[in-house]
């Protein structure tokens, strides 16, 4: 696609919201089910607290989609919590927000593809042997489908999606329906008991709170990705602020929906669901090869039956939009790597964008990552879950106390008074926002730290150094580059001394010989190592023999060294004349498969890493193409898309014909 094609990219509400919002509808799927195994630590007395704990989290949601509203009004171009931490508490604030973002975003494809094989699982208990290879291979086709750009991509999640919505919402109706009537739906685990974890029983005081609180940290997975519509408001079509946040409030309605819904069922067919099989009571049989169903597989059982067309049919489209919910990291992680690289903290390479428009190095740097924690950790919900949603909430803190100022900083400018009341009412939506997500961070470092959410904290921590010094060393070589007094910059040398390494007076020696003339240096010379006594006789014989008028200087290299020989040399020439240029000449030879550079240039490599470090050296490759390299198909292949572009072929390849199919003449 053409750069001038971008705005056939920008996305219309409908596409926007699977797009952007996959991550948090997805995680209704598991949010229940991760309160649930808390609560069941100590056996079925405390699950009657899950109510409560629900209705936190749908406290805590508002309060959060709100804020965030808020910043996508205030901060249209697309840094979201990165930019606002930035402006209004500093780089350093901005570099932490970053960097906790970037550690969820990679959280969230490798929890959202463990979770979506857990579904199929639960579906098909059969493959359970192959969790990690077929979670590797739903990051590999995500990847792949994402770097066709964001919009094909879009119209690729966009079904599964609504479809998995209209399913949930569905299975909601049809299950309230029967309590209504009397026909409440029972699960397959509800006959289960379940036994207390060993020192989890009878728990009382601050034992208990902190049973609680963990259960809560759990649920706020529900809140996974609710940033992300913030990150890509310039992925809008216009009016790009008023479409995010209309997407953004679609979102909060739908996922609170149907995350009240699923919970409320699961506690009517009484779902009991624990870590390990073996704390079932009453299960019978072996319980080490026992799988348990995940949450929404129990409730859709329930409602719809086992082996019905609806539990198949939840079972897909939860699957499905899981695998899909790392969309959202796809779509997130790009961008806000693009935004760091344009601020140099990062790689200039992921601020490019790919053939497809979209910021292809980005893409694949999380497909890398995401691969190999969903490996490491054996794509395991349970041990990946502790590493995430503690990025989420440091940016969800830091970016709303960041609005906190950007409102006071409005208000001591601002006059009119229909404004200002505007402006107070953000600012008590953006401090509430603060002190609520603050208190969460505070809980979720509390209740996971010790079981694994430091790993996060530690990789937080790095990305955040490796920015720095990233911007460090940028800030240094643009500090060293810039131009102070353009007149001596541009003053010539004042003599040029070339010279040209000769191994054998071969045709490339004397293309190098020839090309090095074309420059009328000072002084032109060929040097040569004597390692072979024999060889350097040969060369003398043929260099006079071909009546070269070139003078031939020969270095004794009693070690038979080359590379050190000809850098000594280079350098004494160099401090004879400190204003001169040393131009050096190295034949090289162009081969056409890649083997065959294992056989040639090895010593003019070694030469040129060793001279491109001297002061006032200029190193310059005098190419001789090979046979091989004549006939081989890469050169004078057209780039993907050249044929839609209407670009000619090249000589020797006819439209629509590969190369290579013609016939010599």
């Amino acid at each position: 696609m053409r750069s001038e094609e971008l705005g056939e990219t920008l996305l219309t509400k409908r596409l926007a919201l699977p797009i952007f919002a996959s991550d948090p509808l997805s995680s209704v799927a598991y949010a229940t089910q991760e309160i649930l195994l808390v609560l069941t630590l100590g056996g079925l007395a405390y699950l009657h607290f899950t109510p409560w704990i629900a209705a936190s989290v749908v406290a805590l949601m508002t309060v959060v989609v709100l804020s965030y509203r808020q910043v996508v009004h205030a901060y249209p171009s697309g840094g979201g919590s990165y930019e606002v931490a930035s402006t209004n508490l500093g780089p350093s604030a901005g570099l932490v927000v970053a960097a906790s973002l970037m550690v969820d975003y990679v959280m969230t494809v490798a929890v959202s593809v463990a979770s979506g094989v857990d579904n199929i699982i639960s579906a098909l208990p059969a493959l359970v042997d192959y969790r990690v290879p077929m979670a590797l291979v739903f990051v590999a086709l995500l990847t792949a489908m994402n770097l066709r750009g964001v919009r094909e991509s879009g119209h690729m999640f966009a079904a599964p999606t609504y479809l998995f919505i209209g399913g949930v919402l569905i299975m909601v109706a049809t299950g309230l329906l029967r309590y209504v009537l009397g026909d409440a739906p029972v699960s397959e685990s509800a006959a289960y008991g379940i036994r207390p974890e060993a020192g989890e029983s009878d728990l009382m005081g601050l034992a208990l709170v902190m049973l609680v609180l963990r259960a809560f940290s759990s649920g706020c997975t529900a809140l996974t990705g609710v940033e992300a519509i913030s990150n890509g408001v310039p992925a809008f079509r216009r009016p790009k602020s008023k479409n995010a946040a209309t997407t953004l409030a679609a979102m909060g309605l739908i996922a609170i929906t149907m995350f009240v819904g699923v919970t409320t069922l699961a506690l009517i067919a009484k779902v009991h669901i624990t870590d390990n099989a073996c704390r079932l009571t009453g299960l019978g049989g072996d319980c080490e090869g026992h799988t348990q169903r995940t949450v929404i597989a129990q409730v859709a059982a329930a409602v719809f039956g086992g082996d019905s067309v609806g539990f198949y049919f939840i079972q897909a489209a939860t699957a499905l939009v899981l695998i899909l919910a790392a969309n959202t990291a796809y779509n997130g992680f790009p961008l806000l790597t693009s935004i760091l690289a344009q601020h140099r903290y990062l790689p200039h390479q992921l601020h490019n964008r790919g053939d497809r428009l979209a910021f292809s190095n980005g893409i694949l740097a999380l497909a890398v990552v995401a691969g190999l924690l969903l490996w490491g950790f054996k794509a395991n919900v349970t041990s990946l879950i502790h590493l995430y949603i503690l990025g989420v909430f440091t940016s969800f803190t830091l970016s709303q106390s960041g609005m906190v100022r950007h409102w006071n900083r409005e208000l001591r400018t601002e006059t009119d008074l229909v404004v200002r009341r505007r402006h107070h009412l953000a600012r008590t939506i953006n401090a509430t926002g603060a002190v609520v997500t603050g208190l969460v961070l505070v809980i979720v470092l509390a209740t996971k730290f010790t079981q694994g959410a430091w790993l996060a904290v530690l990789a937080a921590g790095v990305l955040w150094l490796l920015m720095r010094a990233v911007r460090r060393h940028y800030d240094s070589v643009a500090a060293e580059l810039e131009v102070t007094d353009p007149h001596s910059e541009l003053a010539p040398p004042s003599r040029v001394f070339a010279i040209v390494l000769v191994s054998t007076p071969h045709k490339p020696t004397l293309r190098a010989l020839a090309y090095a003339r074309a420059f009328r240096p000072y002084q032109l010379e060929a040097l040569t190592v004597a390692v072979d006594p024999e060889a350097l006789a040969d060369l003398q014989h043929k260099w006079q023999e071909y009546d070269i008028q070139v003078p031939l200087k020969v270095i004794s290299s009693p070690y038979r060294e080359i590379t050190r020989p000809v850098v000594l040399y280079v350098r004494s020439i160099r401090r004879a004349g400190p204003r001169d240029v040393v131009a050096v000449f190295i034949p090289e030879y162009v081969v056409g498969h890649w083997w065959e550079n294992a056989l040639h240039n090895q010593s003019a490599l070694w030469l040129k890493s060793r001279l491109l470090f001297t002061p006032g050296v200029v190193v310059i490759s005098v190419p001789w193409q090979l046979h091989s390299s004549r006939h081989a198909n890469h050169p004078a292949v057209r780039a993907p898309g050249a044929v839609r572009r209407g670009e000619p072929a090249p000589p020797g390849q006819s439209a629509g014909k590969p190369v290579g199919h013609d016939r010599p003449t």
